[in-house]
């Protein structure tokens, strides 16, 4: 099982911008695919962005695509989250995830086994 701790929530204004980390603890890290939901309050948790072991292939939800990038350093065992041009409605809680290949595909959560505790992104307008 991989251990994961997300860091670089905070507050911020509309416009600006963030930088989530995911540091993973675990001998599997550099072989899972990693991604990145969040839950609004009063919403579902849902899907964000996500990238595969490699770093080759990205994903992204329409919603962030264009102002968001995912990016991993396995060296570091670290994936990471740069959000640009924040919006008001981009305030979630924001965890990181992590799976082995296969099965659900890598926008379902139920694909993924290892998750992170969240941390809060709050934009004020």
């Amino acid at each position: 099982q991989v251990q994961l701790v997300e860091s670089g929530g905070g507050l911020v204004q509309a416009g600006g911008s963030l930088r989530l980390s995911c540091v993973a603890s675990g001998r599997t890290f550099s072989s899972q695919s990693a991604a990145w939901f969040r839950r609004a309050p009063g919403k579902e948790r849902e899907f964000v962005a996500a990238i595969n072991w490699s770093g080759g292939s990205t994903y992204y939800a329409d919603s962030v695509k264009g102002r968001f990038t995912i990016s991993r350093d396995n060296s570091r065992n670290t994936v990471y989250l740069q959000m640009n041009s924040l919006q008001p409605e981009d305030t979630a809680v924001y965890y990181c995830a992590a799976r082995l290949p296969g099965g659900y595909s890598d926008f379902d959560e139920r694909g993924y086994d290892d998750w992170g505790q969240g941390t809060q992104v709050t934009v004020s307008s």
